[in-house]
């Protein structure tokens, strides 16, 4: 088995298997979408519309965010190994709570707790930066997405899958068996990789100042928010897409959404490839070029009157494409700003991308209420990707001015 000491690290640190950062985020990941072809029958089963059951993506993806402000400062202060075991137990009880809910206020509530899962998400990418300079840290966070790729790919359809056989409830509980297994997981071989820090926890807090008046570090979180607020809009818009306009069953819609995984799988391997070759900068760069190129000759074959599952699920591709090679190397590029603020910046940037992706999410939602076809989705996509590559032209400008 593969372990991050196969790569010079610093000696200080105590690195974990890889295959254990592989599923810490393959299971936060999982939590997000392994339910979301259920939604419809889930929308019947609480006696709401699809509106109010579509919440819980962006409650979910809202708390998400609130969560990662604080996560980051306490594993800078704590260490990253109680955190992230922390909120993997809060998951598991929120958890519980969904599957025992009878009504949507209660389910949504709960929902809101499974957001604890972030923390490992979040660490585990501070995990690879304590470990790892910039350009290989970049490396490094490009194979551990590459290797939970196949999460966004196989979790939809195996909770659609799951539905058909058992109801919507299965989800929740395999997302309690997962979570129980990785708590067990993590105890047994993540060691702590980051010194803890020798101020209190408002100390940690007053470092955000140093983070915030960094144009670079905005830059990078607004290519990284950006280019995946294309994909969380997807999260929110595609179930109504395949359901309502196509007329999917669960299973299939599940089969479909994974569409965009086998992009991402492609995009993660490329950055494992060649960002420490090519520098962080240029891989965003051309991540997030060919996500707004794809997504945009969706939106002319729409707007030109072809449409179909096969078109629409197969051009996500480009969305995946892009945003394994935005994401890796975005992340890498925000946490490299101020090294020792790792997990403080890992916090606030997944906060950003989270927070609006939440908004994207709900947006989405509501703008397709009524939709005839995918365009009003696909125009959102296509802005979120547009501006990403704004963003990232931004920040080569302002690196070159700083010599960076």
């Amino acid at each position: 088995m593969t372990t991050m000491t196969d790569f010079p690290v610093r000696p200080e640190r105590t690195p974990p298997h890889i295959l254990t950062l592989v599923a810490l985020v393959g299971v936060s990941t999982l939590s997000m979408n392994v339910f979301l072809p259920s939604l419809p029958t889930m929308a019947e089963y609480f006696a709401t519309d699809y509106g109010t059951m579509q919440l819980s993506v962006g409650l979910y993806l809202g708390m998400n965010a609130v969560l990662q402000l604080v996560v980051g400062p306490l594993s800078d202060r704590y260490g990253r190994r109680p955190v992230i075991m922390g909120g993997i137990a809060l998951f598991m009880l929120a958890t519980i709570g969904c599957l025992m809910a009878e009504t949507i206020e209660v389910f949504l509530a709960f929902r809101m707790g499974q957001a604890a899962i972030v923390t490992a998400m979040v660490l585990s990418r501070a995990v690879v930066r304590d470990l790892y300079p910039q350009d290989k840290a970049a490396s490094m966070l490009g194979y551990v997405t590459m290797g939970m790729s196949v999460v966004p790919m196989l979790g939809p359809v195996l909770g659609g899958w799951l539905e058909s056989l058992f109801g919507w409830q299965s989800n929740f509980w395999l997302l309690l068996a997962a979570g129980a297994a990785i708590l067990a997981w993590t105890w047994h071989d993540l060691g702590e990789t980051a010194p803890r820090s020798g101020g209190s926890f408002r100390d940690q807090v007053r470092d955000y100042p140093e983070l915030l008046t960094s144009q670079r570090f905005w830059g990078y979180c607004g290519a990284s928010a950006l280019a995946s607020g294309t994909f969380f809009a997807y999260l929110g818009g595609s179930p109504y897409v395949g359901a309502v306009l196509f007329g999917m069953d669960p299973a299939t819609l599940g089969f479909f959404f994974g569409a965009p995984a086998a992009g991402y799988f492609l995009g993660n391997f490329v950055s494992g490839r060649y960002s420490q070759r090519l520098g962080v900068d240029r891989m965003i760069l051309g991540g997030s070029l060919l996500q707004a190129a794809g997504l945009t000759v969706l939106m002319v074959l729409t707007l030109s009157g072809f449409s179909g599952p096969y078109l629409f699920f197969g051009f996500m591709s480009f969305l995946g494409l892009g945003n394994g090679m935005v994401i890796p190397n975005a992340t890498a590029g925000m946490l490299s700003v101020r090294p020792h603020l790792a997990g403080t910046a890992s916090g606030l940037g997944g906060a950003m991308m989270i927070g609006g992706g939440a908004a994207l999410s709900g947006f989405a939602g509501k703008m397709l209420e009524g939709a005839a076809t995918p365009l009003p989705l696909e125009l959102l996509m296509v802005v979120s990707a547009y501006a990403a590559v704004v963003a990232i032209v931004l920040t080569i400008r302002r690196n070159r001015q700083l010599g960076a």
